[in-house]
């Protein structure tokens, strides 16, 4: 029997997971396994470049799971510095480019696995591809950095948005002796929280040291005489910099996907059904950040970039090209960080994405203790809990406070799971001791303000 040959485009979790879970399933001889990653380095963490760039964690060999080395023992022909420049889905076949010989070479496929990611946001602004401005996605662009931030030991650093990565990126500087000024459009960093919410994390990067400019756009990166950066500019002032970050998100990588005809939804990733296959097309799959996900709180697909989903996705490819059957059925939103000692974690709907898509809810603040407050060490811990008011129904939880805050959203991303109310949240066994937390937990004292708050919306 002729084996089949599945090409998998791009080397890092969602594809390297459905490659080696295909390999693990199928018998020696039925199945080749060839993939092509345009990068120096294949799966590995990205999650863990601000930690590297703090000095926290050791890099880049740290952060990768496993080098191409690995993958090609057990079976996967990995190309490492080979782009795919073009696929021909009529023709089952991939165009892909050795970006140090030019060579270039067709390589038919029975299946296609598309996990090409995604790529940072980087705005069309006058000296925004000067050197010692970075984006921090891949491994590459950690080195890029790490080398950058060698050659200026110290200085001024200037953050350009303040998401995940930028906050992340900003204490990871402080710790470098760097002093950090983070600007961003909004009102608030962390635009993953509501504004309320996202103050109190101002607060905390304010109490370290970093200056955070909110409503600002930028206009220009200035350069010197080298070409080296040398000042942020915005519609208000004007930072110096000697290394610039940006940290404005990402978007999926799918300008490859999209030549080809594959269908992309409103955030720009691919569609797929249940199980990871690309809409309209039986033998090419797709997963990590370049695809879009069924939000199970809302009904609508979004574009959520985060390892842990890659690596799922990729076990669901892997194991149904392996001739098993799996689905990812969906995600809730949860997502976790840090900066300082503040911890942040959110799950579910933000109030202005429930009033996006036609949800009434009830919402409540709630504030007490990591532990037993007269136990040593508690924290503050702040609380926000959104409610679809007649029903009670869960759709969302943000969590900012000191150790222990940010898993504590874990509990509230199983409830939406389920999708309890808040109500039957409130009944739920949570462990207890004076050294973890108080008597009632927050997470439960916030689902009981917010049950009263929906019964006292029914009365009105």
């Amino acid at each position: 029997m002729t084996a089949q040959r599945l090409v998998v485009i791009g080397g890092d979790a969602a594809g390297m997971s459905a490659a080696s879970r295909a390999r693990r399933l199928r018998k020696p001889g039925e199945l080749e396994i060839t993939a092509f990653e345009r990068g120096r380095f294949s799966s590995y963490s990205a999650c863990g470049i601000p930690y590297w760039a703090g000095g926290e964690v050791d890099g880049p060999g740290a952060l990768i799971a496993r080098t191409p080395e690995e993958h090609r023992e057990r079976g996967i022909d990995l190309r490492m510095r080979t782009e795919v420049t073009e696929l021909d889905v009529a023709g089952q076949r991939v165009l892909a480019r050795d970006l140090e010989s030019g060579t270039e070479r067709w390589h038919g496929y029975d299946h296609l696995v598309v996990a090409t990611g995604a790529r940072p946001v980087r705005p069309s602004l006058p000296g925004i591809d000067a050197r010692g401005v970075h984006g921090v996605q891949t491994l590459d662009d950690g080195q890029a950095l790490i080398d950058g931030l060698e050659r200026s030991r110290g200085g001024r650093a200037v953050i350009v948005g303040a998401g995940y990565i930028g906050v992340e990126m900003a204490e990871a500087l402080v710790r470098r002796g760097y002093g950090v000024t983070v600007v961003e459009r909004a009102a608030q960093p962390m635009s993953t929280l509501d504004p309320d919410m996202g103050a109190l994390v101002r607060d905390a990067m304010c109490g370290m040291g970093i200056e955070v400019v909110t409503g600002a756009e930028v206009t220009e990166v200035r350069t010197g005489a080298d070409g080296e950066v040398t000042a942020v500019v915005t519609d208000r002032a004007v930072y110096p910099a000697d290394v610039v970050v940006l940290g404005l998100g990402v978007r999926p990588e799918t300008t490859l996907a999209r030549a080809a005809g594959l269908p992309v939804g409103g955030s720009g990733g691919l569609l797929t059904d249940l199980a990871m296959r690309v809409r309209g097309h039986g033998n090419i799959w797709a997963g990590g950040d370049c695809v879009e996900v069924l939000d199970l709180v809302s009904g609508r697909t979004r574009h959520i970039a985060l390892g842990t989903h890659a690596n799922k996705h990729g076990q669901v490819i892997g194991s149904n090209i392996g001739g098993g059957y799996a689905t990812f059925p969906g995600v809730v939103g949860t997502a976790v960080s840090k900066v300082c000692d503040l911890e942040i974690g959110r799950t579910g709907l933000l109030e202005e994405q429930a009033t996006a898509v036609g949800l009434r809810f009830v919402s409540v603040t709630t504030e007490s203790t990591s532990r037993a407050g007269y136990y040593p060490g508690a924290r503050r811990m702040t609380v926000k809990m959104l409610a679809e008011r007649r029903t009670g129904r869960l759709l969302g939880v943000q969590i900012v406070g000191g150790e222990g805050a940010a898993k504590r959203v874990d509990v509230a991303a199983v409830a939406l799971t389920a999708r309890m109310t808040v109500e039957e949240l409130t009944a739920l066994d949570l462990g207890y001791a004076p050294p973890f937390s108080p008597v009632w937990d927050l997470v439960l004292m916030a689902a009981r303000r917010a049950a009263a708050a929906v019964a006292a919306d029914g009365k009105g």
